[in-house]
């Protein structure tokens, strides 16, 4: 595939509103982000052909879809891109087996590159094939949505904020599968979201809007730094969503030791077992940076790092750390200028993040 697969520049209006975006995404998964109204939807419905755009063109690797000056637009069955709603919209009437099979049907034979078998068994859906989706948790729905969209073999996935109407501890678990969507399948992905953490977390590349303009393009971790970014990013509510495997547990003390890559924390209330993988959370703001072990702490945990990234934001610094792992996100850590400067911290040096186990939040979620 080439660097640019999906090449776009449209125009929509709408009464009080108007989109107008140009953007070029490569492979992997693009995060399009914004505050709510910012035309986020409508840009991904343009991508899908569920919108046709007034003016402009879209090309899917090399495949021109939309082009208002050569009049052409490929309704959304000739794209083959799958989509997953935030709201799943599974078929009511069908079984979850049935749901899953109906794109497979549809699929040209010559265009199966994914069996529905291997979906139920990387999604873990096999206790639920024969169950009416009626039935189902708000993470289970997702996760047949998810395995539907991908038994079309779609040459892109679509997500509309997947993990909007799902608890923190769905979030996790979807968030999780998500990631292993893209490590097994390889599948490239356009992900709608308004939450920091979920971008962080997932997208190698992002495009922030605001009402209807593309203001910032480029890799995750700097998009959502920048200037024209951190004015409606909500920091505030920034947390790191990693990805850990129990790897004892100490059930007298209700606490685990888990494993990320090399290094391992200590979090406590974990109800999965050992070998189990979990995601979790820790807020930016509770992770303290060192340039030694203290001697003496209630903290249980001291993962060394190494600093990548320092950016001043307003009035806040954040951190972007390296904790050896090579397909881990960088741990966003926050500080103030204050700490920024007593520690004398700059891009290369060694430190230690230093995290109480409370502040190691399970994601679990029942039922997902």
């Amino acid at each position: 595939m080439s660097d640019s697969l999906l090449d776009l520049k449209i125009s929509k209006s709408f009464a009080g509103f108007s989109l107008q975006c140009e953007a070029r995404f490569g492979d992997g998964i693009t995060a399009i982000f914004g505050p709510s109204g910012s035309g986020k939807s409508t840009l991904l419905n343009s991508i899908a052909g569920l919108v046709r755009p007034d003016d402009g063109h879209i090309a899917f690797d090399g495949d021109v879809l939309y082009s208002s000056g050569e009049g052409v637009y490929a309704p959304p069955e000739k794209r083959r891109f799958g989509y997953v709603f935030q709201d799943s919209a599974l078929f009511p009437h069908m079984s979850v087996a049935d749901n899953i099979h109906y794109g497979y049907k549809l699929t040209a034979r010559a265009n199966r590159r994914i069996e529905p078998s291997h979906l139920v068994e990387l999604l873990q859906l096999e206790r639920l094939m024969d169950r009416g989706v009626g039935n189902l948790s708000g993470g289970e729905r997702q996760r047949v949505a998810l395995a539907r969209a991908l038994a079309t073999s779609p040459r892109l996935l679509l997500l509309d904020e997947p993990l909007a109407s799902l608890d923190g501890g769905l979030r996790g678990v979807i968030l999780g599968y998500l990631k292993r969507i893209r490590r097994e399948l390889g599948t490239p992905m356009v992900y709608v979201s308004h939450s920091i953490s979920e971008v962080m977390a997932l997208a190698d590349n992002a495009l922030a809007l605001r009402d209807g303009r593309a203001v910032a393009y480029g890799s995750a971790t700097e998009t959502l730094v920048m200037p024209e970014v951190s004015a409606f990013a909500q920091f505030d509510t920034l947390e790191n969503l990693l990805e850990t495997k129990v790897a004892q547990r100490h059930d007298d003390e209700d606490i685990a030791e888990l494993e990320i890559g090399d290094a391992r924390v200590i979090a406590a209330g974990v109800r999965r077992g050992e070998g189990d993988a979990l995601t979790v959370s820790i807020r930016a703001g509770d992770i303290i940076v060192s340039r030694q072990i203290p001697p003496q702490t209630s903290a249980r945990n001291a993962i060394r790092a190494t600093v990548l990234q320092i950016h001043i934001v307003d009035s806040r610094v954040l951190l972007y750390a390296d904790i050896g792992v090579s397909d881990v996100v960088p741990v966003v850590v926050e500080i103030t200028p204050n700490s920024l400067r007593a520690l004398e911290l700059r891009d290369g040096t060694e430190i230690y993040l230093i995290i109480k186990a409370n502040s190691v939040l399970p994601l679990e979620g029942g039922g997902g």
